[in-house]
């Protein structure tokens, strides 16, 4: 039996073919390839040190945010490489430029945005990077606000910018609070706040309907940052409060998607894309030997990043051809069973008397407590577990959440929870298998000596 898919590799040979045949008007200089046995030598050595690794691609790999691209993807991906052109200027990859302008389109429609501009970037640090670089440039000196649930990666981006940022205190539900965040607004100075549509800690949406309403008040630019979370856009089974929120996403003046995380991309894959195109005047630079080649834009002339790969922007069009970013298409339905999977995890967690849920998921990432015994505290028993299910081919994660999303008062203690990313559709099927690995892996740690520390 196969766990890793590999017979679509057959289809890459006759793709190369075709790709080769476009250059058949020129000499051949191709050559065998050079010290064949010392490249087979070096590959197994490589395939040996990659099998290091948890499985990923696997439905019992429920922890991180980890899963291999799509074989369509990783198929173009790998179909570019023969080329391996560079999407900073039409001279370097023209075909792969037109193709990242009509994937990037494709995702601003999904939004609802007919007029944008936007592109590719290395991932979500640098997409958001680039859009709060943008909020500086027209709200110089103002703060920027995000919730304390929102990715570290934005006071480390603030830093580097020279930008004021403070964090805004979360509800119970990891949220962003919107009392906190109007206190905050009354005493003025703030530029841009971040509503985070998809915590990476716990998958919890920002209220982006009252932060909208705010903005009308104190008249600050939004920022969604929809990294993780962007793509539910296209679920049919979100529930109301958190479906409120995408229907008003395209009232931000910026989003960033990760491609690489449910777009089925490989590393790295963020996309950065702006409601309105003249903030391109902000990246408008001289090159002295570049964009000659063409009066079309080239992509370098709205990025930061200068080389970019453009085997990302080839492995994401075709992506999206074959999975088009629809509600009830095929890509859809494989998010809703995501989201499934966490809704079953969560009523399975909810019913044990011996875990403790501080909130229903609202996307496909479920977090729960494990209940203290005599001899192991919470946060004991929740590594104990996930060490448990490791030995039994279970991977979870471990995740320190903040012990008032349990307790339902103030507190600045946090606790060891056991949290999983249910972002494979196949998760959904393995339900069953998970959850009895799960009490095989609690039954385990429970009986395990040791003392509370």
């Amino acid at each position: 039996m196969s766990r890793l898919e590999t017979t679509s590799l057959r289809l890459l040979e006759s793709a190369l073919e075709q790709l080769e045949a476009r250059f058949e008007s020129y000499p051949d200089q191709s050559a065998s390839l050079p010290d064949r046995a010392r490249v087979e030598s070096v590959l197994s050595d490589v395939a040996t040190r990659l099998g290091d690794n948890y499985p990923y691609f696997h439905p019992l790999y429920a922890g991180q945010m980890l899963k291999p691209p799509h074989a369509i993807a990783r198929l173009a991906y790998m179909l570019s490489l023969w080329i391996n052109p560079n999407n900073h200027a039409l001279d370097g990859g023209r075909a792969s430029s037109k193709m990242e302008k009509e994937a990037i389109a494709q995702i601003a429609q999904m939004f609802g945005w007919r007029t944008h501009l936007g592109h590719l970037c290395a991932g979500g640090t640098m997409a958001n990077l680039e859009a709060l670089w943008v909020a500086g440039q027209l709200r110089e000196g103002q703060t920027v606000l995000a919730s304390e649930q929102a990715h570290y990666t934005h006071g480390r981006i603030s830093s580097v910018l020279r930008q004021k940022f403070e964090s805004v205190p979360c509800d119970v539900k990891g949220r962003m609070d919107l009392e906190a965040l109007s206190e905050r607004l009354k005493r003025g100075g703030v530029g841009t706040v971040v509503a985070t549509i998809g915590t990476t800690s716990t998958g919890s949406v920002d209220p982006l309907p009252g932060i909208l309403a705010l903005r009308e008040q104190f008249g600050f630019r939004v920022h969604a940052d929809a990294a993780y979370g962007g793509y539910f856009t296209l679920a049919g089974n979100l529930d109301a409060e958190t479906r409120s929120a995408y229907d008003m996403i395209s009232e931000a003046e910026s989003i960033v998607i990760d491609p690489h995380k449910h777009g089925l991309q490989p590393y790295g894959c963020g996309c950065v894309i702006f409601k309105d195109p003249d903030v391109g005047r902000f990246y408008k630079h001289d090159s002295p030997y570049t964009y000659f080649s063409s009066g079309d834009l080239h992509l370098g002339e709205i990025s930061l990043e200068c080389s970019r790969p453009g085997a990302a922007a080839v492995a994401l069009w075709a992506t999206q051809e074959l999975f088009p970013l629809v509600h009830g298409g095929a890509f859809a339905r494989g998010l809703e069973k995501g989201r499934e999977a966490a809704i079953d995890l969560f009523g399975k967690l909810t019913s044990d008397q011996r875990f403790v849920v501080p909130f229903p998921p609202e996307l496909d990432i479920v977090v729960w407590g494990v209940r203290p015994t005599e001899e192991h505290n919470s946060s004991s028993m929740a590594r104990r577990v996930f060490e448990a299910a490791e030995r039994i081919n279970l991977h979870l994660a471990l995740a320190e959440i903040p012990e008032r999303f349990f307790a339902g008062r103030k507190s600045t203690a946090r606790v060891t929870c056991l949290r999983s990313v249910l972002m494979k559709p196949e998760h959904h099927d393995w339900m069953d298998e998970i959850w009895k690995k799960i009490l095989v892996a609690t039954d385990s740690a429970a009986a395990e000596p040791g003392r509370i520390r």
